[in-house]
């Protein structure tokens, strides 16, 4: 049976599906946040089936599968690849009204021209020829990101990478242009002591200077900072429960670090006293270089222990944290701007609790230096659905200025995850044309037209000034 992806797909209207077939639909993408494997990316990685691309390492399809019924053996067990695209394309059919339903069949399209629905009655013969189409050189990783007219990603990557793959990817010259982003957390997490220390200990050794104290923590993490800026890395990205903004003197932060290397314990208050630091730290750091800096906040991770002892983390076992974010939020960036030391910053909330605080928070803290200076993210991980971010987009509007928005991200670990910016570009024309349809805005197709191409990619090619994102002509 064909899909319901028509080209009319989720725009209503004549005015929708003018925005977005002339305006929208033709912006190349800015990924500036997603997880792909740099490796794959360098070795151009040929995927031996449709499994291994587009299921491995895809958690968002595990809980579904789980809570269909599916044995974790045809999750991220040993069940073969064949196997568990059937155990797939069996909870397809009853994921209606989940994003995934629509997800799958728009990549299938994008990617394969398959326009059929998955079910168990089709999935041999797609698994067939998307494995068969996999197998060519359009089709392998890079090929796969052309495609969709990427122009320049983002991964993420830890200090202690030593960016090897990063490396190669600029000596090929390769396109797109794949650059590493600073994310420190592991840094910060000095509430696990045991793993905190060993993280030290690796420290040492990749910076090849002794760690005996807090200064001399940070003068390595820095020298990393250094090492990331020298590599292209012009992003930062923190993922958080909350912000950190506790009062502190640096001496007391020196004395927890000290404690911890001495095998003691610390309170929750000096825990919380040494992540502000840190953050402050990394934020002065990302600001002297001209960095954006990202906060992903809200994260309830690893709620189930058997499952985490057994498969590691992110694995699908997260899910929305209810944490307390504006007055923490509000310290931490007041603090940096009182001292002219913030720099360009998107904030992304999990909870849809804090989407009109978000949307209020960024204006706090713009300026008129930049445009947009401070953000409030695309809609993220739980909320990166029809509902949640048509929400994000109408707070947005409603308390800020959408049109300085800098769009989607794909904050995906499968390369064939690129459709969900189409998924995003779409939801912003029908919103954009449905006022236009009811009166609500001037059916000025050259002004919204050029404000929806802005969105899509110019604001973030101006935002991050990446030579190989500069605004199309």
């Amino acid at each position: 049976m064909k899909t319901f992806i028509t080209e009319d797909f989720l725009l209503p209207n004549k005015a929708a599906q003018r925005l977005y077939h002339q305006y929208a639909a033709q912006m190349p993408i800015i990924d500036y946040h997603n997880h792909l494997p740099p490796q794959q990316m360098a070795a151009n990685h040929r995927f031996e089936n449709l499994t291994q691309a587009w299921l491995y390492g895809d958690h968002y399809k595990w809980r579904a599968m789980r809570t269909h019924g599916v044995a974790e053996r045809h999750c991220t067990g040993d069940a073969s690849d064949y196997d568990k695209f059937l155990a797939w394309a069996g909870t397809v059919p009853y994921t209606v009204r989940n994003p995934l339903y629509h997800w799958t069949h728009l990549e299938l399209l994008r990617y394969f021209d398959i326009d059929e629905l998955l079910t168990p009655d089709s999935a041999p013969a797609i698994y067939q020829q998307a494995t068969q189409l996999l197998q060519q050189p359009g089709w392998h990783t890079m090929g796969l990101l052309q495609r969709m007219q990427v122009r320049v990603l983002c991964t993420t990557d830890d200090p202690l990478d030593d960016l090897q793959w990063h490396q190669q990817l600029a000596a090929q010259k390769s396109q797109p242009l794949v650059l590493p982003a600073f994310r420190p957390d592991k840094a910060m997490a000095i509430d696990d002591a045991a793993g905190f220390v060993a993280y030290v200990q690796k420290l040492e050794a990749v910076t090849n200077r002794s760690i005996s104290h807090l200064n001399d923590y940070l003068t390595a993490l820095q020298q990393r900072h250094d090492f990331f800026a020298a590599h292209g890395c012009t992003v930062s990205d923190h993922g958080l429960e909350q912000l950190y903004a506790e009062d502190y003197t640096e001496s007391e932060v020196a004395q927890a670090f000290d404690t911890v290397l001495a095998g003691g314990q610390l309170t929750p208050l000096q825990i919380a006293q040494f992540k502000t630091h840190l953050l402050y730290c990394f934020a002065v750091w990302d600001h002297a270089k001209g960095w954006v800096q990202q906060y992903h906040l809200g994260a309830l991770r690893n709620n189930n222990p058997r499952r985490l002892r057994e498969l590691g983390p992110d694995t699908g076992w997260d899910s929305i944290g209810d944490f307390s974010q504006a007055r923490a939020c509000a310290r931490f960036l007041a603090r940096l701007d009182d001292e002219n030391r913030l720099a360009k910053t998107i904030l992304y909330n999990l909870n849809p609790a804090d989407n009109e605080l978000m949307a209020t928070m960024i204006g706090n803290f713009n300026d008129g230096s930049v445009a947009g200076k401070v953000q409030w993210g695309s809609a993220w991980w739980f909320l990166d659905q029809k509902e949640g971010m048509t929400r994000q987009l109408n707070a947005l509007s409603n308390m800020g200025l959408i049109s300085q928005f800098v769009g989607m991200l794909t904050d995906s670990r499968s390369f064939l995850s690129y459709p969900r910016h189409e998924y995003f570009r779409r939801l912003l024309c029908s919103l954009f044309g449905t006022d236009m349809e009811a009166g609500e805005l001037p059916m000025d197709f050259d002004h919204l037209g050029g404000i929806i191409q802005n969105i899509c990619y110019h604001n973030a090619a101006r935002y991050f000034g990446w030579p190989a994102a500069q605004p199309i002509s």
